[in-house]
């Protein structure tokens, strides 16, 4: 509370007490905040007084809200605030995702940003959901959503280049194999693994993400990666490229599990190995979205 209270003071001086505090896990009650003002999307919404309001009235492009419509149930079907169709959950996940259609006409829509903010609108309402929905489109993952997919494909060569660091056998086998990274990290990356781990786990990456960055997607993906595929024994059973996407369709719950997941990831990051070299060096070339 008296970090979120006094957040100017504690970024300026103690940002690193707020990075563990933000690997120990943000407090339920708080994280929707927090995330708020992690991302920079506090800022950004007291820029932009009204905005959201504007979009919301405006009818938006038919091409994209035919696509969003068809998405609305598919996000966390589950879940007490998507269950219903029509419900609330679903008008806000509405909401949200057209008004970042008439936000960035050039981007439009992508499927892989309704999950993300099906997340977000857990946490918070609608307003705010969207301009945490623009931070991560502009500053933590730039150009995943664009219709080439560009960003997505080069991340990918940097996760494989970083996986010969991480896990020879790993990269030895995907590379025997002939297994492109777009295959296996596109959702893992543009989801921000929201469709991938398990809840618990999810919410600690997000906590992470939020706080340092890009980095923290790769760490995770790299975790899973070396944990399925890094060893002779892992591999009796990925003999061939079918019996490996299934295996990387399908991890095992033990590594998505949120204690040992979360540890790996902080280890990297501790270790100062060629993960955290890298993508240290990566982050240099983006402005901490806080600022």
């Amino acid at each position: 509370m008296d970090m979120l209270n006094n957040w100017d003071k504690w970024m300026a001086k103690k940002h690193k007490k707020i990075r563990l505090r933000c690997q120990k896990g943000i407090p339920p009650s708080l994280r929707g905040r927090a995330w708020q003002y992690l991302s920079g999307s506090k800022v950004k919404l007291e820029q932009n007084m009204g905005k959201f309001d504007e979009l919301d009235l405006l009818p938006g492009d038919p091409k994209w809200l035919d696509v969003i419509e068809r998405d609305l149930h598919r996000q966390f079907p589950f879940h007490e605030m998507f269950v219903s169709r029509g419900g609330h959950g679903q008008q806000d996940l509405f909401r949200v995702l057209k008004a970042y259609t008439l936000y960035r006409p050039e981007e439009g829509y992508c499927q892989a940003q309704a999950p993300i903010a099906a997340v977000l609108l857990m946490h918070m309402p609608a307003e705010q959901a969207f301009w945490c929905l623009v931070q991560i489109c502009e500053k933590y993952l730039p150009g995943y959503y664009s219709e080439k997919l560009e960003a997505i494909q080069l991340d990918g060569q940097i996760l494989f280049s970083l996986l010969h660091k991480v896990s020879p056998v790993a990269y030895k086998h995907l590379s025997k194999q002939k297994i492109d990274p777009i295959l296996y990290m596109t959702e893992w990356f543009m989801c921000a693994f929201s469709r991938t781990l398990p809840w618990s786990s999810v919410l600690r990456v997000w906590d992470m993400f939020f706080c340092e960055g890009v980095k923290i997607i790769f760490r995770v993906g790299l975790v899973l990666l070396k944990h399925t595929l890094g060893s002779s024994d892992k591999l009796k059973s990925c003999q061939g490229q079918y019996e490996t996407m299934e295996r990387l369709r399908a991890l095992s719950p033990k590594i998505m599990q949120e204690t040992f997941l979360v540890q790996e990831v902080r280890c990297w990051g501790e270790c100062g190995g060629p993960v955290t070299k890298f993508t240290y060096s990566l982050s240099l070339f983006i402005i901490p979205p806080w600022q």
